[in-house]
């Protein structure tokens, strides 16, 4: 197997078997059983409690399939395209915090798959790419996809017999299920699937090691740090969510009156409505880049970026040692944020009351900032009027999916994330196209909340046949896509940088409305605001019903930043 590091489950099996065990259980673990590669694989996955697989069927991975169909714990979802396959998978591990696989075959399959997993290693997302091996090798061409894959996941390994996939399947999960989540890939060659043999079953499932929490030491100074700062600040990233911290941001943000800041992927860590909260780390919003300034400590969580002012003390948490900078100022603690948190908590609660006295003081000035910021007055439009529109509609527990365009760039600022998990970009790698199957994706993971997509017509139309998977299957999220016919941003800048000299940006659009009523979804035309709110509200009264599509007619818009 390409795993050197792994042990054959057998000798586990002759060392039990050796110590006389009767437990019945324990011997009908251990039972080996004839099969082929496709049902080895399958079980395996059930076994560890995977619930969805998201892929295109084809060739060299028949067996795989059929082992599927006889296994109902998990569901399949055929898609229209192999990128749709790994977004829809990312989109479903980041809302739910689990493990979502994608099933591609060898080569093209493969390859139409690497932007989202390329996006979801940008997000730290636990997906499992299952794919075939050496597509080129009988054209005489050596493209090994391995190498390919190597840059972009955490983990890849290849299995050369039915028999070894139960542990390349246990230690995937293990990868998924420790440290820094991202994706992992496992290559099943056609001949693997198809291939029967003696197989062990899957052992209980691989529970990864505990969350690492921190060094005692560093714990207790950043205690001594956080304690005697005058001005600190916390700076939350997208590993707050991923390490189920959230809550103990806030306990900590109100035992101290520290105000929150967030990353665009850590945008839920806290409430945006709570009253230390400033929302995202807008830093070309030049009050409160000056703000962040002034601060004389930064604990930062699970965040990989951080910006503030010269000499400031910054305290680091995170699972990632690569993450951890090192510095005169800056004091790393390496741990699992949520455990590192609870430990932290617990000793500050130690060192100190909690600091009533300075609440109304601390959060006033949260409040000015916050109120010369949103003021309603001074925003651009129509962009305040629609985003408003989507907070009015949209409860408080919906999922906002932001796509690369004016409005989703505009939400990192004026959406008002309530919760974890519910505002979900594609992070630092800027995925053009992807926020409709990320949606799709969180829907299935969450089939009673609401999802919305917000997408440009430009982006909305690299995925736009994947209002068939989810019509045919249900999925019924809602996509808005907010339609100026152009690249509006390139466009913008062409005109404002370039002498107006406009190539390859301004696009012929299909109906958009038309082009979901022909797949079997609504479509809706909102050409104001009032519109947009009344057709979302519509669309999500009536979730079950079908998947909605509501267009929403732009002109070329203004930016602030």
């Amino acid at each position: 197997m390409g795993l050197q590091r792994a042990v054959p489950f057998y000798f586990e099996v002759l060392r039990s078997l050796a110590a006389g065990d009767k437990n019945q259980k324990s011997q009908e673990c251990y039972r080996m059983t004839r099969m082929n590669g496709g049902q080895a694989l399958v079980r395996s996955l059930a076994a560890e409690g995977l619930r969805v697989v998201f892929g295109v069927p084809g060739a060299g991975q028949y067996e795989a399939i059929d082992a599927l169909f006889t296994t109902p714990s998990i569901r399949y979802i055929s898609v229209r395209h192999e990128q749709a396959a790994s977004y829809m998978a990312d989109g479903y591990a980041r809302a739910c915090g689990g493990v979502a696989a994608a099933l591609v075959v060898e080569g093209p399959g493969l390859f139409n798959a690497m932007s989202g997993i390329a996006t979801a290693y940008a997000t730290s997302s636990p997906i499992l790419v299952v794919t075939g091996d050496h597509h080129h090798r009988k054209k005489g061409l050596e493209l090994d996809e391995t190498a390919w894959l190597g840059p972009l996941t955490k983990w890849v390994a290849r299995v050369e017999r039915p028999a070894e996939i139960p542990e390349a399947v246990r230690e995937a999960f293990g990868q998924l299920r420790s440290g820094r989540p991202r994706p992992v890939a496992i290559e099943v060659p056609p001949s693997v699937f198809a291939a029967s043999e003696e197989v062990g079953p899957a052992q209980q499932p691989a529970a990864g090691p505990a969350p690492a929490d921190g060094d005692e030491r560093a714990i207790q100074r950043a205690v001594e740090l956080l304690t005697g700062a005058q001005r600190p600040v916390i700076w939350a990233g997208g590993g707050v969510m991923r390490a189920k911290a959230a809550t103990l941001v806030a306990e900590l943000a109100d035992y101290l009156q520290i105000p929150v800041v967030t990353t665009k992927q850590g945008k839920g860590s806290i409430s945006e409505r709570h009253p230390l909260s400033l929302g995202m780390a807008e830093m070309n919003y030049r009050p409160l880049r000056d703000w962040l300034a002034a601060r004389d400590l930064i604990l930062v969580v699970g965040s990989s970026r951080v910006a503030g002012g010269i000499g400031q003390q910054i305290i680091k948490i995170d699972v990632d040692g690569n993450e951890l900078a090192q510095g005169e100022n800056v004091l790393p603690v390496q741990g699992d944020a949520g455990s590192v948190l609870k430990a932290l908590n617990r000793a500050v609660a130690a060192a100190t009351s909690a600091r009533t006295e300075t609440a109304d003081a601390v959060q006033a000035e949260v409040a000015s900032l916050n109120a010369a910021r949103f003021d309603p007055s001074v925003q651009l439009q129509p962009q305040w009027d629609l985003m408003e529109a989507v907070h009015a509609a949209l409860p408080e527990d919906g999922i906002v999916v932001q796509g690369m365009n004016q409005m989703g760039y505009y939400s990192r600022n004026y959406f008002r994330a309530g919760a974890p998990h519910t505002y979900l970009t594609s992070s630092s790698h800027g995925t053009l196209g992807c926020a409709y199957p990320v949606a799709l994706g969180a829907k299935v993971a969450y089939p009673q909340r609401a999802v919305v997509s917000l997408s440009g017509d430009g982006g909305f139309l690299y995925n736009a046949q994947e209002i068939a998977t989810a019509v045919q299957h249900g999925i019924n999220a809602v996509a808005i896509v907010f339609n100026d016919n152009a690249y509006g941003n390139v466009l913008r800048a062409q005109m404002e940088e370039f002498d107006g000299h406009v190539l390859g940006t301004q696009l012929h659009n299909p109906d958009f409305v038309a082009l979901a009523q022909s797949f079997g979804a609504r479509g809706v035309l909102a050409e104001d605001a009032a519109a947009l709110e009344s057709a979302l509200r519509e669309a999500l009264d009536e979730d079950g019903d079908k998947p909605t599509l509501i267009e929403v007619p732009l002109g070329i818009l203004d930016r602030e930043f």
